[in-house]
């Protein structure tokens, strides 16, 4: 409310600068100048008196800007009977601060994108009829129907036998994705298909989607530590303007020179460029599937120059599949995964769920279990279709059927082998292992390319079964069976030769996400705990979404440090043809808003942030 009413503001005193300027331009070609000073002496103060009311304001913040300037140039324009270069600065000024609202609406389209799309109710199954709930009702286990060009509103897991989701709005896929019965779909992504159920697994609150709400909006209140830096540096420039004005006034004796010399100071580009550029940047960061926390994360994200890495979920896909099937008497594969799918879809363990997936991945139709009994830890028991089946650890079938463990091929590093007996006998085993993700190696190259110096991983893994995932990587270190407390220890120690950044996906991530300079955590999959405790977010689960968001913080702080090097080098250039009688006050007013026009759009040209390996065309499914 309070930034619509200040934009309304805003608006009005650039209507009345621009009413006056031009009606007393109208008045002096007419012939009567008397009148048309009168007219834009009286159109200047509106904005002077805003403008006294806000530096005041930033004074009791004790925030120090370039505000003054305005001020000082407007003040002495007006003492000194240059009533129609103080009409141009008014209008200079006002229109500067409305196109910085404007740029920073422009900047800021993708993040309202989301926050628009937030729904309010869904579509409830109860009592055998359909009922629309509001949102906050919606417990985990509800069936919900979603219906087509709706948006899921909470997490859940999809109970059709397919579903056709367009996730665009969250992690910048152009193509709509396919999920089969019982995959995750998203909060907020968008049914492009036909109507499916969809099974709450979350609390709206704690849905994907309203994290993001959260994060975006936390992200808008932000300011970067560049931006305060500027802060700094306006009272450098504002020292070097006084000083400049004093000297033109004290040699030659002109008081103009001095008022020329502050209207062409005003406002300062370091006002504008460095917020524009940011907020651009973590505009165009979302559309990518990039969710950053703030502006600072952002700059932080530009200056990191130590990645770590953590293994599962994060350089490794985090989902066990399967490798191999051993079958024994005769038993098929197909015979063995579908017994094995069929019982552990009454157990919620990852490796359960694994092969319940790899199940449905061959078509095969799984049967519903019963009389099911779950070890936790060992394994799970029941019946499937009149056997006895039971699926578990090696030596926990083992012992229930009288049959000694060990009795299969030997194991890489970093395998589990899972044992499937039928009525007594062991028919198989299922050799399963946490594949390294896809593109992994290229991934880390690409990073090196945007400036990554050192790249580690950190895992709590057995050293060997690291050393076989990280083979061929080209890490510069690797640190094994760490607790969360070591890996704490390890950003600390590494912080000392530079800025960190730590990847993550785990609940015994989030103390180490929140110790580096930038913690990054994989929000597709990963906790809600690192989550909370990350500055960014990769809301599609691919980590080379980690190098693109990397590339967009680095460009657009290279745009905002350009805007404010080139519009203060202008600046100075135009103060100095002013000091030396080159320009009249209302040439030097024109000329500064012309670098200020110039500068914004320059930030704004991190809206178009293409990341290197996104920028050709995605193939066609």
């Amino acid at each position: 409310m309070e930034q619509k009413s200040d934009e309304r503001l805003k608006t009005a005193l650039l209507l009345v600068a621009l009413a006056g300027l031009v009606s007393g331009l109208a008045f002096y070609f007419a012939g009567r100048a008397v009148v048309a000073d009168t007219v834009w002496f009286v159109a200047v103060l509106p904005v002077l008196i805003a403008l006294l009311v806000e530096i005041l304001r930033s004074l009791m913040r004790g925030e120090v800007g370039l505000d003054i300037v305005a001020a000082l140039s407007m003040t002495a324009a007006l003492a000194f009977g240059e009533t129609l270069a103080a009409a141009v600065v008014a209008v200079m000024y006002s229109g500067g601060t409305f196109l910085e609202i404007f740029a920073e609406g422009r900047a800021r389209r993708d993040m309202h994108d989301l926050l628009s799309r937030v729904p309010r109710t869904a579509t409830r199954h109860r009592n055998g009829g359909l009922e629309e709930a509001p949102l906050d009702k919606i417990e985990p286990g509800d069936q919900l129907l979603i219906r087509q060009g709706d948006i899921v509103p909470v997490d859940g897991s999809i109970a059709s036998e397919n579903a056709f989701l367009d996730t665009s709005a969250l992690t910048g896929e152009s193509l709509p994705v396919r999920l089969s019965r019982g995959a995750e779909a998203m909060s907020g992504s968008t049914n492009a298909g036909e109507p499916f159920d969809l099974t709450a697994t979350r609390l709206a609150t704690q849905s994907t989607y309203a994290g993001i709400v959260r994060l975006v909006e936390e992200a808008q209140r932000s300011k970067a530590p560049m931006a305060r830096l500027a802060d700094r540096w306006s009272l450098g420039f504002l020292a070097v303007t006084v000083a400049i004005a004093f000297a033109a006034w004290w040699f030659t004796g002109d008081p103009i020179r001095a008022v020329a010399v502050l209207v062409v100071a005003t406002p300062c580009p370091l006002i504008l460029a460095v917020p524009v550029a940011l907020v651009a940047g973590l505009s165009r960061a979302t559309h990518f599937g990039v969710l950053i926390k703030g502006a600072g994360p952002l700059e932080a994200m530009a200056r990191i120059r130590i990645l770590i890495l953590d293994k599962t979920g994060t350089l490794t896909d985090g989902r066990p599949q399967i490798v191999s099937i051993d079958s024994y008497d005769g038993a098929g594969e197909d015979d063995i995964l579908r017994l094995a799918g069929a019982l552990d879809q009454a157990s919620k363990h990852p490796v359960a769920q694994a092969i319940v997936t790899a199940a449905k991945a061959r078509g095969l139709v799984l049967p519903v279990p019963s009389e099911v009994t779950e070890i936790p830890g060992e394994g799970v028991v029941g019946s499937v279709e009149g056997h006895k089946v039971i699926v578990g650890g090696d030596t926990f079938v083992g012992k229930l059927v009288g049959r000694t463990a060990g009795d299969h091929p030997a194991l890489s590093a970093g395998s589990v082998i899972v044992a499937v007996a039928v009525d007594g006998h062991v028919a198989g085993h299922l050799v399963m292992a946490d594949p390294l993700r896809e593109g992994a190696g290229i991934m880390l190259a690409g990073l090196r390319e945007e400036g990554i110096e050192r790249i580690l991983l950190a895992t709590g893994d057995r050293v060997e079964v690291a050393e076989r995932v990280s083979e061929g990587l080209g890490l510069d270190a690797l640190r094994a069976g760490l607790t969360p407390d070591q890996k704490v220890l390890l950003v600390l120690t590494e912080r000392k030769d530079g800025p960190v950044m730590m990847v993550g996906d785990g609940v015994n991530d989030a103390p180490a996400l929140a110790a580096a300079d930038v913690g990054v955590a994989m929000g597709a999959r990963g906790a809600a705990a690192s989550a909370e405790a990350a500055d960014v977010v990769l809301l599609v689960d691919r980590i080379d979404r980690l190098r693109s968001g990397i590339e967009i913080a680095r460009r657009s702080r290279r745009i905002a440090v350009e805007s404010v090097v080139a519009g203060i080098g202008l600046s100075i250039l135009g103060m100095t043809a002013a000091a030396f009688g080159y320009l009249t006050p209302v040439e030097g007013a024109l000329l500064q808003e012309a670098i200020d026009v110039a500068v914004i759009l320059n930030a704004l040209r991190a809206l178009r942030i293409v990341p290197h390996e996104l920028g050709a065309p995605e193939p066609s499914q």
